[in-house]
């Protein structure tokens, strides 16, 4: 993996993409992310799972080195998609034996090769905070509003700004005392498996910013959760749960789990 940081790394300037180019590619997939398995991902699954059956088709937007999507649909059986704006990302998301049926790009604010209401259900996870502005916002759920035939499910999982400053087991958003406005940039940064830490930049979103936008481009009955530690006992791997223990999270739980319906 390349030592080099996001501050180096080269961004897009149609999506403002903190993971591009070929040494953002391997640095995200050297992230560890505990306190997603704990507290994130399988909430979002979870929430799938209720909505979809074998063989319904998955759209994982931003889906990065697919290993989200390969756990989506070793779990919930789905027919899923990756769709990434990072030709490297797709690169090593290409890798033998993950379950994940097909690859599309991003080019120019929409999903090549997917028409309007192919999809059953979409997932996104932790691709907001990459965006500059609230329309850039608006613009990515408005094409996964497209992808969704209607009555579909769409799952939203964010980092809240609001527990800025605070040490969690793999990440920490934001310096501790500062207040940051929407869209406003900071720093996050995030565990390594190998035990160091990678900063990058972000944007702040507020959870309170998306249900507004999300109705604005075509979704209804948007419901937010912040998944907590005791409900991730009986969620998340057991293994998981126990290998730490979690104070931070348990204390002021980071991550914010968004659903909504395709209107």
């Amino acid at each position: 993996m390349s030592d080099r940081s996001w501050e180096d790394a080269p961004k897009d300037p149609a999506e403002g993409a903190a993971w591009s180019g070929h040494a953002g590619a391997q640095a995200f997939a050297a992230v560890e992310a505990a306190t997603d398995w704990l507290l994130g991902y399988p909430f979002v699954f979870r929430s799938l799972e209720r909505r979809i059956g074998a063989g319904d088709v998955l759209v994982d937007y931003g889906c990065g080195p697919g290993t989200v999507a390969d756990h989506a649909a070793r779990r919930l059986g789905a027919r899923v998609l990756g769709v990434d704006t990072s030709p490297e990302m797709l690169a090593l998301a290409r890798t033998p034996g993950t379950a994940v049926a097909e690859f599309h790009l991003v080019e120019n604010g929409r999903v090549t090769g997917l028409a309007d209401g192919c999809a059953d259900a979409a997932m996104c996870n932790h691709v907001l905070a990459s965006l500059p502005t609230e329309e850039a916002v608006l613009a990515v759920f408005t094409e996964i509003r497209r992808l969704l035939r209607p009555g579909a499910p769409f799952v939203l999982l964010a980092t809240d700004p609001a527990c800025n400053g605070t040490e969690y087991a793999s990440l920490r958003i934001g310096e501790p005392g500062a207040a940051y406005g929407p869209g406003q940039e900071l720093t996050v940064r995030l565990r390594r498996t190998d035990g160091t830490w990678q900063e990058m930049r972000n944007h702040a979103w507020p959870v309170g910013t998306y249900p507004p936008l999300l109705e604005l481009a075509g979704f209804r009955g948007v419901v937010q959760h912040h998944p907590s530690v005791k409900e991730a006992s009986s969620v998340a791997d057991p293994e998981l749960v126990r290998s730490r223990p979690w104070a931070a999270e348990r204390e002021r739980p980071p991550l914010v789990i968004t659903t909504s319906l395709a209107a």
